[in-house]
């Protein structure tokens, strides 16, 4: 029996509104109605088009029900915390700061957490600290996801001797110079084409409708701080059934960026909308959250998703580029988010999975942890441990902030640093200097239990913003 697919086509012609609820719509009934006949569906349609306040309190229909009617204002009742927050674990608690732990414990208090757990490269951070995740019941958290929605690591492995990445230095230096675009607000004069941007969602919620244009000319792009593009070594040393690899030495194109203004106009919308509708106190306010049972809940929750793709869709362009200049495809391809909401299941339950600066980890889930400009990165495997949440540390994590970087650390420190671990560095600044991050070793060692290593990865030409004021 084939699936069923509800169209915008077929909502316009039954005369839905144009809107969000042509999206919301589509989404609920392909997911939750997708063994029906199309025929029944379309009825049942019509009926909530025709008697929307029929459905209003229908725990499925209501969503599309409430849509359709007039808007009337609610006052949200003061939400009450958790006098004791849930349990949550930690990993590698004495590399964490204890403002990070402070975050974290107040986010236990929410009434909506089911689970929660803090990486060892965790830093505090707007809301959730960087580093944690935590699951909820039915309700998603804009500021748990973060501003730079989808933000994510991909690696490009290439069957190419590691030795031209010295005998060829400047042929790699010319291709991440042309193939990139650094910089916050940064954006090309010719939008590349990418499928992601003709997605519907676009052309049916006000937000995305005015980011679209913007949003094309940054595809593609990366933006400022930690964002890098990359060259380096791969080493496999030993074959893994899921990599499926053979073990040597390979040339890695690795990139490491989110999903540009678009993301961050998202998360500010729907935090703003969630402050409001929620009344928290000031130590948890950007906190607030949206349950999935709410429209502007459906319509973040449909929203961060697009903005996922949109960041993956960036990372394309960039290998696409780079890879038909070096005239041979990729052996092997790595990706995964860390700045996300899934939904997964928890001990038989459905929760929303916040990872904020966190590596989704779950058994034999393939994702890189990178260390910094100097240090090794790794490639894991998950080993699906549930008391991290299937997660692990998306990075070394920050040891000193930017201004403390900045002025803690000289030039010439920089410079030794760097000829010392023989990269060559395109752009970037003190406050991303190796000094400015944690021990990556370290970090590894603190979450053994949550994932194996089945590859390195060594930096040896990076590429990142080269804004002045940064150095």
């Amino acid at each position: 029996m084939s699936k069923l697919k509800i169209t915008g086509k077929d909502l316009r012609k039954l005369g839905f509104p144009e809107g969000p609820v042509i999206s919301l719509t589509m989404n609920l009934f392909n997911k939750d109605y997708k063994f029906w006949h199309k025929a029944a569906a379309i009825k049942l349609l019509e009926e909530i088009l025709s008697e929307p306040e029929r459905f209003r309190e229908d725990q499925v229909l209501g969503i599309i029900a409430r849509q359709l009617l007039p808007e009337s204002k609610v006052v949200m009742p003061e939400t009450v915390l958790r006098s004791n927050g849930i349990e949550f674990s930690v990993f590698g608690v004495q590399y964490i700061a204890e403002e990070a732990l402070h975050q974290m414990y107040q986010a236990a208090k929410l009434p909506v957490s089911v689970a929660g757990a803090v990486m060892a490269d965790a830093h505090s951070g707007y809301g959730l600290p960087i580093g944690g995740v935590l699951a909820t019941d039915n309700a998603v958290i804009p500021y748990g996801v973060g501003l730079d929605i989808g933000c994510r690591m991909c690696l490009s492995i290439y069957e190419l001797n590691p030795h031209e990445l010295i005998s060829k230095e400047a042929f790699f230096i010319r291709e991440l110079n042309d193939a990139t675009l650094f910089g916050s607000g940064s954006s090309f004069k010719q939008a590349p084409d990418h499928a992601v941007m003709e997605q519907e969602l676009f052309y049916q919620l006000p937000l995305l409708k005015r980011l679209h244009g913007k949003s094309w000319k940054q595809l593609g792009t990366s933006g400022s701080g930690n964002h890098f593009v990359e060259f380096g070594v791969v080493t496999i040393d030993q074959k893994d059934e899921v990599l499926n690899l053979a073990p040597g030495a390979y040339i890695g194109l690795l990139s490491h960026s989110g999903s540009r203004g678009l993301g961050a106009a998202v998360a500010s919308h729907y935090t703003k909308l969630a402050i409001s509708a929620r009344r928290l106190p000031q130590a948890v306010k950007h906190m607030a959250w949206l349950t999935l049972n709410e429209e502007p809940g459906m319509e973040y929750w449909l929203a961060m998703n697009l903005a996922g793709d949109y960041a993956a869709a960036c990372h394309q362009v960039i290998h696409q580029k780079i890879t038909r200049r070096l005239g041979i495809k990729p052996v092997k391809t790595v990706e995964n988010h860390h700045n996300f909401a899934w939904k997964e299941t928890l001990q038989g339950n459905e929760v929303i999975v916040h990872r904020k600066g966190a590596t989704p980890a779950g058994k034999d889930v393939l994702g890189i942890i990178p260390g910094s400009m100097t240090a090794d990165g790794f490639i894991v495997k998950g080993r699906g441990e549930e008391a991290s949440i299937n997660s692990a540390s998306h990075g070394a994590g920050r040891k000193l902030s930017r201004r403390a970087a900045i002025d803690s650390i000289t030039d010439k420190q920089f410079r030794e640093a760097l000829h010392k671990n023989g990269v060559t560095l395109l752009g970037g600044g003190l406050d991303e200097s190796p000094f400015a991050y944690k021990d990556i070793h370290k970090v590894m060692q603190a979450q053994e239990g949550l994932v194996d290593v089945i590859g390195r990865f060594t930096p040896k030409i990076v590429k990142m913003d080269g804004a002045g004021h940064r150095s």
